[in-house]
């Protein structure tokens, strides 16, 4: 795998390899020893999970980090992000980590010779959270085909429900959203339904965080309203399949699409897709920085993921 910008560029084989070997690293399978390699991570917003899972998979990866600031760069100075990035392929670098605010920006690095990794842009696709998801789904169900996903919340500006959308279709999921009218994404090709719809046959309820920044009416909502009416709480949990998963990208805004006793629930996995996103970015940064790909790699493959 050359990049890893979006999940619409990645196939249903490649997706299964990613998984396969994330799953293995986590069993304690091997790495590859990729200390000849130097990774750049450019956060031109603020990160905790992304940016720190990656810095922890480059440092068990024995990647060398070549640590880089976007106030302290010459960002400041007006430098387009393709005149950065080609400064750092210039001086060396195997491959770029980027998040960034603007949708696609990664269409003006086409010139790049080096792997570009999508750590998120804008209101676009997040694919690394795509694929960490993917993998929690398949640790605990054992499939991805075939499962009924509602992904809840704040579609329109968010990125994860995005990608997740395309990767899940892609990979056999029915696919469900739900939400408030106003913050629903109708260019997307998916039904929507109520929440207490969802958590009656779903097998996976995927809360979004509510992105107060970008609608002042749901910032001033009182958070219990907002979780009354189309958030996760104990009696939601309840009657929720007896094997079914609650799951959440993080930020999280607790008591408001999701209430504090299901954070940790006994339905909630949400940090374990956290602890998931450092062996699936392993899994990703060797795929990149090998070449070839880790799919054509003698790896053994034990796990099948549309099965």
């Amino acid at each position: 795998m050359k990049n890893l910008l979006s999940m619409e560029h990645v196939t249903p084989n490649e997706i299964e390899a990613l998984i396969t070997r994330a799953i293995d690293i986590k069993h304690g399978r091997p790495v590859m020893k990729l200390n000849d390699k130097t990774v750049v991570n450019l956060f031109y917003e603020n990160s905790t999970r992304t940016k720190l899972s990656f810095e922890m998979a480059e440092k068990k990866l024995n990647v060398e980090r070549l640590p880089f600031d976007v106030s302290t760069s010459s960002v400041s100075k007006g430098e387009s992000l393709y005149d950065t990035c080609k400064t750092l392929e210039a001086i060396g670098a195997d491959a770029l980590v980027v998040r960034h605010p603007d949708n696609k920006y990664y269409e003006e690095l086409e010139h790049l010779n080096i792997p570009i990794i999508n750590g998120g842009d804008g209101s676009g696709s997040h694919p690394t959270q795509s694929l960490l998801d993917m993998m929690t789904i398949y640790e605990n169900l054992g499939r991805i085909c075939g499962l009924k996903i509602a992904i809840v919340g704040d579609i329109k500006h968010s990125r994860v429900a995005k990608s997740n959308a395309e990767a899940l279709t892609k990979m056999g999921a029915e696919v469900y959203f739900s939400g408030p009218v106003e913050l629903q994404d109708n260019t997307l090709n998916i039904p929507y339904i109520g929440i207490d719809e969802a958590v009656d046959f779903c097998d996976v309820i995927m809360l979004l965080r509510v992105q107060h920044e970008r609608h002042e009416s749901y910032a001033q909502m009182p958070k219990a309203e907002y979780n009354a009416l189309y958030g996760m709480n104990k009696e939601r949990m309840d009657n929720m399949k007896p094997d079914a998963l609650i799951m959440h990208p993080a930020p999280i805004n607790r008591n408001v699409e999701i209430t504090d006793e299901v954070v940790e629930g006994e339905k909630s996995v949400i940090f374990e897709q956290m602890t998931n996103g450092v062996f699936m970015r392993m899994s990703i940064l060797e795929s990149v920085l090998d070449g070839e790909g880790s799919n054509n790699h003698a790896f053994e493959k034990r796990y099948a993921v549309t099965q």
